[in-house]
């Protein structure tokens, strides 16, 4: 007889609560489970998975959770997924929608469902990508970014090779393996996370294999000036810091300086020394004309290749989001590109799926006469495993 483990009311009543800033008030996901474990630092190690399962599962599956429970309620969609995951559904827990039995056989005619309620997404997301990749593929890629995501580390080759910190971590009890065609990743063993401790050590930092795929593309060479326009928080410039051997200049751009702030501080601990980080303003493009041997623009998308890892955010996007960000896409490329000197290599990176958020941007660029192109990169989560990433390299004539 199976032996359903117990539901704890406050963990049960924090989930429900970090989903209702989710789904009502449209907070980030990671970023509200986040301040929800510093504000209770008294939550155990088992606690916090319960948690940050239910939470990222129900976002993960929302539609066909609301299917299996018979309701949208989020107190009801809890209900199913604790069934899902093993556990009773307590007598005290209330909610509107169907019973554990009734959940039960609706569970299995959930497979008889449409794809957007099957597979949970937003009816016009699935119709966008249909029309944009086709429905075959959009199907695949969709299974496998509901599957959830891996924890993937980059070495850190300024403090250690590859073999040194593999023994490093395994000696700190954390289980890894390399990465086949990606030299600096290794994916962390299934449902193990990497301590704070050891991330302030320097010689590891959490990023997607994927995403670490991109920076090479650049072909960055010990001491010439490399701009990173879009750098965020900094992990391709730390990428790009280890690959330079921290010889030339890597200037870190972006308009967010609370990340750039945070940048600051992952390269002290990192020992990258050649980062210099800039606040981009309205004369940055003007005031470093032509001074870029090599310029990275990983510009603002959609993140529709990341839903692995934020599956909240296909409920936070919008047709209208899509369309803003394909304005910005390619006045970027058209306005930073002037920061390249000629014969100089730019990459053009998203972390998106779609052809117009990708290809259809480089087009605007190479239509202007002013650069060529070396290669393209697609990364397609059903394919490679990885998040999905775009990425083109071009070279601007002389």
């Amino acid at each position: 007889m199976l032996v359903l483990m117990r539901v704890h009311r406050i963990l049960a009543e924090t989930s429900a609560q970090l989903l209702k800033l989710v789904f009502r008030e449209r907070r980030v996901l990671d970023m509200e489970l986040s301040k929800t474990f510093h504000k209770n630092p008294k939550l155990g190690k088992r606690d916090r998975a319960f948690i940050a399962e239910t939470v990222y599962e129900v976002a993960r599956w929302r539609r066909a959770l609301a299917f299996v429970a018979d309701s949208d309620e989020i107190r009801a969609m809890c209900a199913a997924q604790w069934l899902r995951m093993g556990y009773e559904v307590p007598s005290w827990w209330s909610y509107h929608g169907a019973d554990v039995v009734m959940m039960g056989s609706r569970q299995v005619d959930l497979r008889d469902q449409i794809r957007p309620i099957r597979e949970s997404v937003p009816d016009w997301l699935d119709d966008w990508l249909c029309e944009e990749i086709g429905e075959d593929l959009w199907s695949r890629e969709l299974s496998a970014l509901n599957q959830r995501a891996p924890v993937y580390l980059r070495i850190n080759p300024l403090k250690g090779d590859s073999d040194e910190v593999i023994d490093w971590l395994t000696s700190e009890g954390v289980d890894v393996e390399p990465i086949s065609g990606v030299p600096s990743a290794l994916r962390l063993a299934q449902g193990r996370v990497i301590s704070k401790q050891l991330l302030a050590d320097g010689r590891i930092e959490i990023q997607d294999a994927g995403s670490q795929c991109i920076v090479p593309l650049l072909g960055a060479e010990p001491g010439e000036r490399v701009i990173d326009a879009c750098s965020g928080a900094g992990g391709k410039a730390l990428q790009l810091a280890a690959v330079m051997s921290n010889e030339g200049r890597i200037y870190a751009m972006d308009v967010d300086e609370r990340k750039l702030a945070e940048l600051k501080q992952r390269a002290r601990r990192a020992g990258a020394r050649n980062i210099v980080i800039k606040p981009i303003t309205d004369t940055t493009a003007a005031d470093f004309f032509e001074v870029a041997d090599r310029l990275l623009i990983d510009a603002p998308c959609s993140g529709l290749g990341t839903l692995k890892r934020q599956p909240d955010l296909k409920w936070r996007l919008r047709p209208a989001t899509i369309e803003r960000a394909r304005v910005i896409q390619r006045e970027l490329l058209l306005e930073y590109s002037k920061m390249l000197k000629p014969g100089g290599r730019l990459v053009y990176a998203t972390c998106s799926i779609l052809p117009s958020e990708n290809w259809h941007v480089v087009e605007t660029l190479l239509e202007t006469g002013g650069f060529n192109l070396i290669e393209e990169r697609k990364l397609s989560p059903s394919v490679d495993g990885f998040d999905g990433f775009y990425a083109a390299a071009l070279k601007k004539r002389g």
